[in-house]
């Protein structure tokens, strides 16, 4: 489970603190969650906070559970490094043994699609392709969640398809943190909701149900 005792998120602008949350006390079972928003609510700080890799100003978020760094658009990589070298760099990091590593190499090479470019550095990629490489760098990656911001729509129809059917293989034995716009993506792969909205968080542990609160506050505009 995930547990969030009083937790404030701010950040400071010139009109003064952006508030994504303030004082949300949860606790989140484990599950597929999916994250709904509207454009500027804080979904990604959000889902970036459950997963350890951002914190809050105020309060705790606590997991004994294992998480995967983001999988979106690729951020986090060393720019000058190959992606061969910074794909070996995280298994170093990891500790995995020279065996290993050349194993995690070869599968990040070979899903990525990156050809030539695998032995680039990584300020060549476009935005698309640190994506594809930060993806099959998770999946050869063993986690109890994946963490996924809007992924899936990386890529052309065909990687598309790839993505997601490797991907559902791979949370057959994990949990999963989607951040996505598409609702059937998340109907398929969420049973759980979290919705963000004026500095709360609302948990419904059925997505459907998160999906009609968030298309009723989009028709308000409020």
């Amino acid at each position: 489970m995930i547990e969030l005792t009083n937790v404030t998120k701010y950040f400071r602008t010139n009109a003064g603190k952006k508030y994504i949350l303030k004082d949300v006390t949860m606790t989140l079972p484990d599950g597929n969650i999916g994250i709904l928003g509207r454009n500027g609510a804080g979904k990604s700080t959000l889902m970036r906070m459950l997963g350890k890799i951002e914190f809050p100003n105020q309060g705790t978020i606590h997991s004994n559970n294992t998480f995967s760094w983001p999988l979106g658009l690729g951020g986090g990589f060393v720019g000058n490094m190959t992606g061969a070298q910074n794909v070996k760099f995280v298994c170093n990091l990891y500790g995995l043994s020279k065996d290993e590593t050349r194993e995690v190499i070869a599968y990040v090479k070979e899903f990525s699609e990156l050809g030539d470019y695998f032995d680039m550095p990584i300020k060549t990629y476009s935005s698309g392709m640190k994506g594809r490489l930060g993806f099959g760098l998770s999946l050869a990656f063993d986690f109890d969640y994946m963490i996924i911001d809007e992924t899936l729509s990386v890529g052309d129809a065909r990687f598309k398809k790839k993505a997601k059917d490797v991907l559902l293989k791979k949370i057959e034995n994990c949990h999963v943190i989607l951040v996505s716009h598409e609702m059937k993506t998340l109907q398929q792969m969420c049973q759980t909701g979290l919705l963000i909205h004026d500095g709360q968080l609302y948990y419904y542990d059925n997505i459907d149900e998160a999906i009609s609160r968030y298309n009723d506050i989009n028709k308000k505009g409020k």
